[in-house]
């Protein structure tokens, strides 16, 4: 098959033109069925893409998009239904057999070898070379050209590891587009980026999208949708429900769609907790090489929000707090009396548990079960004479996953095949079972679907509706201010201010959050 490179796009505008007034069907999934062990994944699944448009593909976690995807990149065998590709009845034994036909899939977690450099991961396995002999100079050159042709300043000599989440995306995205890959699969690509970085993606994305690349762009971030994609095609347990023009969709609309029913959380007028309520944790004056002078409380019942853009500061002071990062100054006191937190488990021991924002690599064991996940941090309480006494621990832990509900058939289903949001549950577990008091969630919604949005935070809710209280850090200002009852608001590692529920919006948040001196140029 011949596909046109970017850069061919640009330089020859009568070519640009027919890509413009021809847009023609490139993908067509139809009636797509893939089964595991028995169990429907898709069932009558299906997508239609067009040339040069951004199709957005949205569901709730377990919906099937990634197994969709998986069919569509060659990852895996679909057990029926019809896939043409550019006009032609595919189906793909392997990854490489569909990017020979200019598919590239971006996955969430990057597929990049941090210790090369970015022009070896871009041409990995297609490296300019005669014999045994490579001509990393001519990649190099090649490299640079292709990342100046996305307009993305990154020096291609540097190992891939040294980059930030937002340029390794980038270096992704160049390896696809350097194998002249016409149709792109992007899975959450923002999940891990600032607001800046998320403008430089999507102009990238209108730059690939004018050039006649065609982008399947799959994201819970509802709101994003409505700035880059064309259409929109929603799943629903494993199946096909509808495609709609994003123009004439509402959010609302698309929500319904996707869980089946209305979901609606109720905005929070005031706080629930008076400034008479005990005070359970206070921090005095904590400093770190991030952190400068933080100070603040958190009272009985209370979810205090901590607000603040990429690189405040946030989750430094959460691994203060939690004893993970080595603290420089300052006290901490639980229920007025000092307390000496030098590391996790002195957290743990003070009733303190911690939700990562990266839940996968620090707050669970993915390969193991729910049983052994949740009883990790009481294992103690169930282990006679150096023996663990098995069949207590899976009660007991059948008991802490039903109370918050979380989806399994079995507490030795293994944590890698859950949803994103009941892998969430399983981490509440995990402290619930601990008996902890307070709680730390950084991030607690991100990269999980709006029902279990939902779910988290009456979750949350119930928590402390118990009297736990919660500290909550988010980068969604729409999730802080329906959740909080109080928001500190970080800048480059301080307490910039301290807002009551009731007086907080958007714009004092971010006038807060800004740098000092943009700020005063912003708002004086």
């Amino acid at each position: 098959m011949t596909v046109l490179p970017l850069n061919t796009l640009e330089d020859d505008g009568k070519a640009g033109q027919r890509l413009k007034e021809e847009k023609r069907i490139v993908v067509s999934m139809k009636n797509i069925e893939k089964s595991f062990a028995g169990i429907h994944a898709l069932s009558g699944a299906g997508l239609t893409l067009m040339e040069g448009q951004v199709l957005g593909l949205i569901g709730e976690n377990g919906a099937g998009k990634s197994t969709l995807m998986n069919i569509l990149s060659g990852v895996l065998r679909r057990d029926g239904g019809e896939i043409w590709v550019q006009e032609k009845s595919v189906d793909y034994k392997n990854p490489a057999e569909a990017l020979a036909d200019g598919i590239c899939m971006i996955h969430q977690e990057l597929n990049l070898m941090p210790q090369l450099s970015v022009a070896d991961n871009i041409f990995i396995g297609r490296e300019s070379r005669k014999g045994p002999i490579l001509f990393r100079s001519r990649d190099a050159e090649r490299a640079k050209a292709l990342l100046d042709d996305m307009g993305v300043a990154i020096p291609v000599g540097m190992p891939v590891g040294e980059l930030s989440v937002a340029k390794q995306q980038m270096v992704e995205i160049a390896k696809g587009i350097s194998s002249h890959s016409r149709i792109l699969i992007m899975d959450e690509p923002t999940a891990a980026l600032s607001g800046s970085e998320i403008a430089d993606l999507f102009r990238l994305i209108r730059q690939l999208k004018e050039n006649g690349v065609s982008i399947i762009y799959i994201s819970h971030r509802l709101e994003e949708l409505f700035e880059i994609t064309d259409s929109i095609t929603v799943m629903r347990d494993g199946a096909y429900i509808d495609t709609i023009e994003t123009s004439s969709s509402k959010m609302e609309q698309l929500i319904r769609m996707m869980v089946g029913r209305v979901i609606y959380e109720e905005p929070k007028s005031c706080s629930r907790v008076g400034e008479d309520a005990a005070v359970v944790l206070e921090a005095k004056h904590l400093s770190s090489g991030d952190i400068k002078d933080a100070s603040f409380e958190l009272r009985e019942g209370e979810i205090l929000g901590i607000a603040g853009l990429m690189g405040a500061g946030r989750t430094e002071l959460a691994r203060l707090l939690f004893g993970a990062d080595k603290r420089k100054g300052g006290e901490i006191f639980k229920d007025g009396k000092e307390i000496h937190i030098r590391s996790p488990l002195d957290a743990v021991r003070h009733g303190i548990g911690y939700l990562s924002e990266d839940r996968k690599e620090l707050g669970l064991a993915v390969n193991l079960s729910i049983s052994d996940n949740v009883s990790l941090t009481c294992l103690e309480e169930f282990t006679h004479m150096g023996v663990v006494q098995g069949v207590r621990v899976k009660e007991r832990v059948r008991q802490e996953i039903e109370k918050i509900s979380v989806k399994t058939p079995s507490v030795d289903q293994l944590v890698r095949n859950l949803s994103g949001g009941n892998q969430q549950k399983v981490v509440i577990a995990k402290w619930l079972i601990k008996n902890c008091q307070i709680f730390i969630f950084d991030e607690p919604t991100r990269g999980i679907d709006v029902g279990a949005k939902s779910e988290i935070y009456k979750l949350m809710n119930a928590l402390v509706e118990e009297g736990k209280s919660i500290i909550m850090i988010s980068s969604e200002m729409p999730e802080l201010l329906r959740m909080s009852d109080r928001i500190l608001v970080m800048c480059e590692g301080r307490i910039t201010g301290k807002l009551l529920i009731q007086e907080a919006t958007q714009e004092k948040i971010m006038r807060l959050a800004t740098p000092c001196q943009s700020r005063e140029e912003a708002w004086n």
